[in-house]
Protein backbone atom coordinates (compact mmCIF):
# COMPACT_ATOMS: atom_id res chain seq x y z
CA UNK A 1 0.00 0.00 0.00
CA UNK A 2 2.03 2.97 -1.29
CA UNK A 3 -0.71 5.62 -1.43
CA UNK A 4 -0.81 8.12 1.45
CA UNK A 5 -3.38 10.85 2.00
CA UNK A 6 -2.60 13.53 4.60
CA UNK A 7 -5.16 15.21 6.84
CA UNK A 8 -4.20 18.82 7.45
CA UNK A 9 -5.76 21.70 9.33
CA UNK A 10 -5.56 23.89 12.40
CA UNK A 11 -6.19 22.46 15.88
CA UNK A 12 -9.85 21.75 16.75
CA UNK A 13 -11.01 21.65 13.13
CA UNK A 14 -12.14 18.06 13.61
CA UNK A 15 -9.09 16.49 12.00
CA UNK A 16 -8.64 13.72 14.56
CA UNK A 17 -12.40 13.06 14.54
CA UNK A 18 -12.22 12.72 10.74
CA UNK A 19 -9.26 10.36 11.10
CA UNK A 20 -11.09 8.18 13.61
CA UNK A 21 -14.26 8.22 11.48
CA UNK A 22 -12.30 7.14 8.40
CA UNK A 23 -10.16 4.48 10.09
CA UNK A 24 -11.94 3.63 13.37
CA UNK A 25 -8.50 3.88 14.97
CA UNK A 26 -8.29 4.62 18.68
CA UNK A 27 -7.04 8.23 18.74
CA UNK A 28 -7.32 10.98 21.32
CA UNK A 29 -9.98 13.57 20.52
CA UNK A 30 -10.16 16.63 22.75
CA UNK A 31 -11.21 20.27 22.58
CA UNK A 32 -7.80 21.90 22.98
CA UNK A 33 -4.92 22.70 20.64
CA UNK A 34 -2.26 20.09 19.80
CA UNK A 35 -4.21 17.02 20.84
CA UNK A 36 -2.34 15.38 17.94
CA UNK A 37 1.38 15.75 18.62
CA UNK A 38 2.80 12.79 16.74
CA UNK A 39 1.20 11.86 13.44
CA UNK A 40 -1.49 9.20 13.66
CA UNK A 41 -1.32 6.63 10.89
CA UNK A 42 -4.15 4.35 9.90
CA UNK A 43 -5.80 2.56 7.02
CA UNK A 44 -8.90 3.87 5.32
CA UNK A 45 -10.59 2.55 2.18
CA UNK A 46 -11.68 3.85 -1.18
CA UNK A 47 -15.11 2.50 -2.10
CA UNK A 48 -16.01 1.10 -5.52
CA UNK A 49 -18.44 -1.33 -7.11
CA UNK A 50 -16.80 -4.76 -7.26
CA UNK A 51 -16.60 -6.35 -10.75
CA UNK A 52 -18.12 -9.54 -9.28
CA UNK A 53 -21.58 -7.91 -9.33
CA UNK A 54 -21.76 -8.90 -13.00
CA UNK A 55 -21.11 -12.58 -12.18
CA UNK A 56 -23.34 -15.30 -10.80
CA UNK A 57 -21.49 -15.37 -7.46
CA UNK A 58 -19.72 -12.92 -5.15
CA UNK A 59 -15.93 -12.92 -4.92
CA UNK A 60 -15.75 -13.04 -1.11
CA UNK A 61 -13.53 -9.93 -0.97
CA UNK A 62 -16.32 -7.36 -1.11
CA UNK A 63 -19.26 -6.35 1.07
CA UNK A 64 -22.49 -6.97 -0.81
CA UNK A 65 -20.86 -5.96 -4.08
CA UNK A 66 -18.93 -3.01 -2.58
CA UNK A 67 -15.13 -3.30 -2.81
CA UNK A 68 -13.00 -1.42 -0.28
CA UNK A 69 -9.40 -0.84 -1.38
CA UNK A 70 -6.92 0.18 1.38
CA UNK A 71 -5.21 3.58 1.45
CA UNK A 72 -2.92 4.96 4.17
CA UNK A 73 -4.23 8.00 6.04
CA UNK A 74 -1.95 10.22 8.12
CA UNK A 75 -3.34 12.72 10.63
CA UNK A 76 -0.63 15.30 11.22
CA UNK A 77 -0.24 17.79 14.05
CA UNK A 78 -2.49 20.86 13.96
CA UNK A 79 -1.06 23.87 12.17
CA UNK A 80 -0.96 27.45 13.46
CA UNK A 81 0.18 30.69 11.76
CA UNK A 82 3.97 30.93 11.30
CA UNK A 83 4.38 27.17 11.57
CA UNK A 84 7.02 27.43 8.83
CA UNK A 85 9.11 29.43 11.30
CA UNK A 86 8.81 26.60 13.83
CA UNK A 87 5.88 28.02 15.79
CA UNK A 88 3.66 25.46 17.54
CA UNK A 89 4.40 22.04 16.12
CA UNK A 90 5.11 23.47 12.70
CA UNK A 91 8.30 21.59 11.90
CA UNK A 92 6.72 18.28 12.91
CA UNK A 93 3.62 19.04 10.86
CA UNK A 94 5.51 19.92 7.70
CA UNK A 95 7.88 16.97 8.00
CA UNK A 96 4.92 14.58 8.31
CA UNK A 97 3.02 16.23 5.48
CA UNK A 98 5.81 15.67 2.95
CA UNK A 99 4.95 11.96 2.95
CA UNK A 100 1.45 12.58 1.58
CA UNK A 101 0.62 12.41 -2.13
CA UNK A 102 -2.60 14.41 -1.58
CA UNK A 103 -4.04 16.51 1.22
CA UNK A 104 -7.54 16.70 2.65
CA UNK A 105 -7.73 20.04 4.45
CA UNK A 106 -10.23 19.58 7.28
CA UNK A 107 -11.81 22.98 7.88
CA UNK A 108 -14.12 23.97 10.73
CA UNK A 109 -16.95 25.18 8.49
CA UNK A 110 -18.98 26.23 11.55
CA UNK A 111 -16.63 29.14 12.23
CA UNK A 112 -16.51 28.03 15.87
CA UNK A 113 -12.72 28.17 16.22
CA UNK A 114 -10.33 31.07 15.62
CA UNK A 115 -7.26 30.96 13.36
CA UNK A 116 -5.25 29.36 16.18
CA UNK A 117 -7.87 26.69 16.84
CA UNK A 118 -9.26 28.16 20.06
CA UNK A 119 -13.03 27.64 20.62
CA UNK A 120 -15.18 30.73 19.95
CA UNK A 121 -18.87 31.28 19.17
CA UNK A 122 -20.14 29.44 16.09
CA UNK A 123 -20.16 31.76 13.07
CA UNK A 124 -17.47 34.07 14.48
CA UNK A 125 -14.58 33.08 12.17
CA UNK A 126 -14.64 32.89 8.38
CA UNK A 127 -13.23 29.47 7.38
CA UNK A 128 -11.92 30.93 4.10
CA UNK A 129 -9.11 32.46 6.18
CA UNK A 130 -8.03 28.95 7.17
CA UNK A 131 -7.62 27.96 3.51
CA UNK A 132 -5.35 30.92 2.79
CA UNK A 133 -3.27 30.39 5.89
CA UNK A 134 -2.58 26.69 5.25
CA UNK A 135 -1.60 27.39 1.64
CA UNK A 136 0.69 30.19 2.81
CA UNK A 137 2.39 28.01 5.43
CA UNK A 138 3.19 25.21 2.97
CA UNK A 139 4.44 27.67 0.34
CA UNK A 140 6.66 29.47 2.87
CA UNK A 141 7.97 26.14 4.17
CA UNK A 142 9.16 25.29 0.64
CA UNK A 143 10.53 28.81 0.18
CA UNK A 144 12.49 28.50 3.42
CA UNK A 145 14.13 25.29 2.19
CA UNK A 146 15.24 26.97 -1.05
CA UNK A 147 16.17 30.34 0.44
CA UNK A 148 18.65 28.87 2.94
CA UNK A 149 21.12 27.91 0.19
CA UNK A 150 19.82 29.92 -2.76
CA UNK A 151 22.79 32.27 -3.29
CA UNK A 152 25.25 29.39 -3.15
CA UNK A 153 23.07 27.18 -5.38
CA UNK A 154 22.52 29.96 -7.89
CA UNK A 155 26.27 30.58 -8.28
CA UNK A 156 26.94 26.85 -8.56
CA UNK A 157 24.30 26.40 -11.29
CA UNK A 158 25.79 29.30 -13.25
CA UNK A 159 29.40 28.18 -12.86
CA UNK A 160 28.82 24.49 -13.62
CA UNK A 161 25.92 24.77 -16.07
CA UNK A 162 23.66 22.56 -13.94
CA UNK A 163 20.02 22.01 -14.89
CA UNK A 164 17.87 24.14 -12.65
CA UNK A 165 15.05 21.58 -12.49
CA UNK A 166 17.41 18.93 -11.11
CA UNK A 167 18.95 21.28 -8.54
CA UNK A 168 15.52 22.46 -7.33
CA UNK A 169 14.20 18.89 -7.17
CA UNK A 170 17.22 17.78 -5.14
CA UNK A 171 16.69 20.65 -2.70
CA UNK A 172 12.96 19.98 -2.33
CA UNK A 173 13.08 16.18 -2.29
CA UNK A 174 12.48 16.32 1.46
CA UNK A 175 9.29 18.29 0.81
CA UNK A 176 8.02 15.56 -1.49
CA UNK A 177 8.66 17.46 -4.75
CA UNK A 178 10.07 15.61 -7.78
CA UNK A 179 11.81 16.81 -10.95
CA UNK A 180 8.75 16.49 -13.19
CA UNK A 181 6.73 18.67 -10.80
CA UNK A 182 9.52 21.26 -10.82
CA UNK A 183 9.55 21.31 -14.65
CA UNK A 184 5.76 21.83 -14.75
CA UNK A 185 5.99 24.62 -12.17
CA UNK A 186 8.82 26.42 -13.96
CA UNK A 187 6.83 26.28 -17.19
CA UNK A 188 3.77 27.81 -15.52
CA UNK A 189 5.64 30.56 -13.68
CA UNK A 190 7.43 31.96 -16.77
CA UNK A 191 10.25 33.42 -14.67
CA UNK A 192 13.29 35.16 -16.13
CA UNK A 193 15.58 32.58 -17.73
CA UNK A 194 18.48 33.94 -15.68
CA UNK A 195 17.85 32.51 -12.21
CA UNK A 196 20.58 34.73 -10.82
CA UNK A 197 18.09 37.61 -11.18
CA UNK A 198 15.28 35.93 -9.27
CA UNK A 199 13.98 37.86 -6.26
CA UNK A 200 12.45 36.42 -3.08
CA UNK A 201 9.03 37.17 -4.57
CA UNK A 202 9.94 35.13 -7.65
CA UNK A 203 10.98 32.20 -5.48
CA UNK A 204 7.79 32.45 -3.42
CA UNK A 205 5.69 32.48 -6.60
CA UNK A 206 7.52 29.39 -7.84
CA UNK A 207 7.04 27.63 -4.49
CA UNK A 208 3.34 28.49 -4.56
CA UNK A 209 2.94 26.72 -7.91
CA UNK A 210 5.06 23.77 -6.74
CA UNK A 211 2.80 23.44 -3.70
CA UNK A 212 -0.25 23.17 -5.95
CA UNK A 213 1.52 20.75 -8.30
CA UNK A 214 3.10 18.47 -5.71
CA UNK A 215 0.44 18.57 -2.98
CA UNK A 216 -3.02 18.51 -4.60
CA UNK A 217 -5.56 19.55 -1.99
CA UNK A 218 -9.29 19.30 -1.37
CA UNK A 219 -11.49 20.70 1.40
CA UNK A 220 -13.54 18.78 3.94
CA UNK A 221 -16.04 21.38 5.17
CA UNK A 222 -16.42 19.73 8.57
CA UNK A 223 -19.08 20.29 11.27
CA UNK A 224 -21.56 20.84 8.43
CA UNK A 225 -24.46 20.09 10.77
CA UNK A 226 -23.89 23.35 12.68
CA UNK A 227 -22.22 25.44 9.95
CA UNK A 228 -23.89 28.68 8.78
CA UNK A 229 -25.04 28.33 5.15
CA UNK A 230 -23.00 31.40 4.11
CA UNK A 231 -19.78 29.63 5.16
CA UNK A 232 -20.63 26.44 3.26
CA UNK A 233 -21.52 28.51 0.17
CA UNK A 234 -18.30 30.50 0.47
CA UNK A 235 -16.21 27.32 0.60
CA UNK A 236 -18.10 25.74 -2.31
CA UNK A 237 -17.35 28.82 -4.43
CA UNK A 238 -13.62 28.01 -4.27
CA UNK A 239 -11.93 26.50 -7.31
CA UNK A 240 -11.33 23.29 -5.35
CA UNK A 241 -13.06 20.04 -4.52
CA UNK A 242 -15.17 20.87 -1.45
CA UNK A 243 -17.16 18.19 0.42
CA UNK A 244 -19.47 19.06 3.36
CA UNK A 245 -18.73 16.55 6.12
CA UNK A 246 -19.75 15.53 9.61
CA UNK A 247 -16.99 13.36 11.03
CA UNK A 248 -18.86 13.11 14.33
CA UNK A 249 -21.93 11.64 12.57
CA UNK A 250 -19.76 9.06 10.77
CA UNK A 251 -18.28 7.93 14.09
CA UNK A 252 -21.80 7.50 15.50
CA UNK A 253 -22.83 5.37 12.51
CA UNK A 254 -19.71 3.25 12.35
CA UNK A 255 -19.74 2.64 16.09
CA UNK A 256 -23.42 1.67 15.97
CA UNK A 257 -22.73 -0.62 13.02
CA UNK A 258 -19.79 -2.24 14.82
CA UNK A 259 -22.01 -2.97 17.84
CA UNK A 260 -24.69 -4.53 15.65
CA UNK A 261 -27.26 -1.81 16.37
CA UNK A 262 -27.55 -0.78 12.72
CA UNK A 263 -26.64 -1.97 9.24
CA UNK A 264 -24.45 0.67 7.59
CA UNK A 265 -21.56 0.80 5.12
CA UNK A 266 -19.38 3.89 4.97
CA UNK A 267 -20.66 6.12 2.19
CA UNK A 268 -24.30 4.94 2.40
CA UNK A 269 -27.03 7.58 2.34
CA UNK A 270 -29.05 5.82 5.05
CA UNK A 271 -28.92 2.96 7.59
CA UNK A 272 -31.20 0.25 8.91
CA UNK A 273 -31.76 -0.23 12.66
CA UNK A 274 -31.26 -3.94 13.40
CA UNK A 275 -31.34 -3.92 17.21
CA UNK A 276 -34.71 -3.62 18.93
CA UNK A 277 -33.65 -2.75 22.49
CA UNK A 278 -32.11 0.67 21.81
CA UNK A 279 -32.56 3.30 24.51
CA UNK A 280 -34.61 6.44 23.75
CA UNK A 281 -31.38 8.44 23.78
CA UNK A 282 -29.76 6.09 21.23
CA UNK A 283 -32.82 6.26 18.97
CA UNK A 284 -32.88 10.05 19.19
CA UNK A 285 -29.18 10.25 18.34
CA UNK A 286 -29.55 7.99 15.32
CA UNK A 287 -32.58 9.90 14.07
CA UNK A 288 -30.68 13.20 14.26
CA UNK A 289 -27.95 11.62 12.13
CA UNK A 290 -30.59 10.35 9.68
CA UNK A 291 -31.91 13.91 9.34
CA UNK A 292 -28.39 15.06 8.48
CA UNK A 293 -27.99 12.28 5.89
CA UNK A 294 -31.22 13.37 4.20
CA UNK A 295 -29.88 16.93 4.09
CA UNK A 296 -26.40 16.29 2.63
CA UNK A 297 -26.69 12.75 1.23
CA UNK A 298 -23.98 11.15 3.40
CA UNK A 299 -21.59 12.07 6.20
CA UNK A 300 -19.10 13.06 3.47
CA UNK A 301 -16.19 11.06 4.91
CA UNK A 302 -16.24 8.31 2.29
CA UNK A 303 -16.83 10.87 -0.46
CA UNK A 304 -13.68 12.72 0.64
CA UNK A 305 -11.55 9.58 0.44
CA UNK A 306 -13.01 8.58 -2.92
CA UNK A 307 -12.58 11.99 -4.49
CA UNK A 308 -9.04 12.32 -3.14
CA UNK A 309 -8.14 9.01 -4.82
CA UNK A 310 -10.12 9.25 -8.07
CA UNK A 311 -10.05 13.01 -8.72
CA UNK A 312 -7.11 14.59 -6.89
CA UNK A 313 -4.71 11.72 -7.56
CA UNK A 314 -6.39 10.56 -10.79
CA UNK A 315 -6.18 6.87 -9.93
CA UNK A 316 -8.07 3.81 -11.17
CA UNK A 317 -8.65 0.36 -9.66
CA UNK A 318 -7.43 -2.68 -11.62
CA UNK A 319 -7.95 -6.33 -10.66
CA UNK A 320 -5.17 -8.74 -11.75
CA UNK A 321 -6.12 -12.44 -12.10
CA UNK A 322 -4.41 -15.62 -13.32
CA UNK A 323 -7.49 -17.40 -14.68
CA UNK A 324 -9.39 -15.14 -17.07
CA UNK A 325 -12.39 -17.50 -17.06
CA UNK A 326 -12.91 -17.77 -13.32
CA UNK A 327 -11.33 -14.37 -12.52
CA UNK A 328 -9.21 -16.15 -9.93
CA UNK A 329 -5.64 -16.77 -8.80
CA UNK A 330 -3.80 -20.09 -8.55
CA UNK A 331 -5.57 -20.87 -5.28
CA UNK A 332 -8.97 -20.40 -6.98
CA UNK A 333 -9.65 -17.19 -5.03
CA UNK A 334 -11.85 -14.89 -7.09
CA UNK A 335 -10.61 -11.29 -7.56
CA UNK A 336 -8.13 -11.55 -4.67
CA UNK A 337 -6.30 -8.30 -5.42
CA UNK A 338 -7.24 -4.74 -6.28
CA UNK A 339 -4.48 -2.32 -7.32
CA UNK A 340 -4.67 1.46 -7.35
CA UNK A 341 -2.85 2.75 -10.45
CA UNK A 342 -2.43 6.10 -12.16
CA UNK A 343 -4.93 6.76 -14.93
CA UNK A 344 -3.12 6.13 -18.21
CA UNK A 345 -1.25 3.09 -16.85
CA UNK A 346 -0.71 0.27 -19.35
CA UNK A 347 -0.94 -3.50 -19.20
CA UNK A 348 2.87 -3.57 -19.00
CA UNK A 349 2.76 -1.18 -16.01
CA UNK A 350 0.40 -3.61 -14.28
CA UNK A 351 2.82 -6.47 -14.95
CA UNK A 352 5.61 -4.56 -13.21
CA UNK A 353 3.32 -3.68 -10.30
CA UNK A 354 2.62 -7.39 -9.76
CA UNK A 355 6.34 -8.31 -9.88
CA UNK A 356 9.45 -6.98 -11.60
CA UNK A 357 10.18 -10.40 -13.17
CA UNK A 358 6.69 -10.51 -14.66
CA UNK A 359 7.23 -7.04 -16.08
CA UNK A 360 10.63 -7.95 -17.52
CA UNK A 361 9.24 -11.08 -19.19
CA UNK A 362 5.87 -9.67 -20.22
CA UNK A 363 4.32 -11.20 -23.37
CA UNK A 364 0.76 -9.86 -23.47
CA UNK A 365 -2.35 -9.38 -21.32
CA UNK A 366 -5.94 -10.56 -21.54
CA UNK A 367 -9.05 -8.53 -20.71
CA UNK A 368 -10.93 -11.06 -18.56
CA UNK A 369 -14.26 -9.37 -19.25
CA UNK A 370 -14.06 -9.51 -23.06
CA UNK A 371 -11.33 -12.20 -23.41
CA UNK A 372 -9.54 -9.85 -25.83
CA UNK A 373 -5.76 -9.96 -26.06
CA UNK A 374 -4.03 -6.72 -25.00
CA UNK A 375 -0.62 -5.40 -26.01
CA UNK A 376 1.92 -3.90 -23.62
CA UNK A 377 0.86 -0.32 -24.43
CA UNK A 378 -2.86 -0.95 -23.94
CA UNK A 379 -4.23 1.72 -21.56
CA UNK A 380 -6.16 0.28 -18.63
CA UNK A 381 -9.56 1.51 -17.47
CA UNK A 382 -11.09 1.74 -14.02
CA UNK A 383 -12.56 -1.63 -12.99
CA UNK A 384 -10.60 -3.70 -15.53
CA UNK A 385 -9.99 -7.36 -14.72
CA UNK A 386 -6.72 -8.39 -16.38
CA UNK A 387 -4.62 -11.52 -16.79
CA UNK A 388 -0.90 -10.97 -17.44
CA UNK A 389 0.91 -13.55 -19.56
CA UNK A 390 4.69 -13.69 -19.20
CA UNK A 391 7.55 -16.19 -19.35
CA UNK A 392 8.34 -15.59 -15.66
CA UNK A 393 7.92 -18.58 -13.36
Amino acid sequence: MSMTIGLAGKPNSGKSTFFKAATMADVEIANYPFTTINANRGVTYVRAECPCVTRSKRCGHCVEGIRYVPVELIDVAGLVPDAHLGRGLGNTFLDDLRQAQAIIHVVDASGGTDIEGNPIDVGSHDPLEDIDFLNHEITMWMFGILKRNWDKLSRKMQAEGLKIEKVLADQLAGAGVDEYQVICSLSECKLDHSHIKWTDDDLISLCDVMRITSKPMMIAANKEDIAPEKFISGLKALDKIVVPTSAAAEIVLRSASKSGAIKYNSGDDDFVITKEDLTPAQKKGLESVRTLLKKIGSTGIQECINRAVFELLDLIIVYPVEDEGKWSDKSDRMLPDAFLMKKGSTAHDLAYKIHSDIGDRFLYAVDAKTKMRLGEKHELNNGDVVKIVSTAK
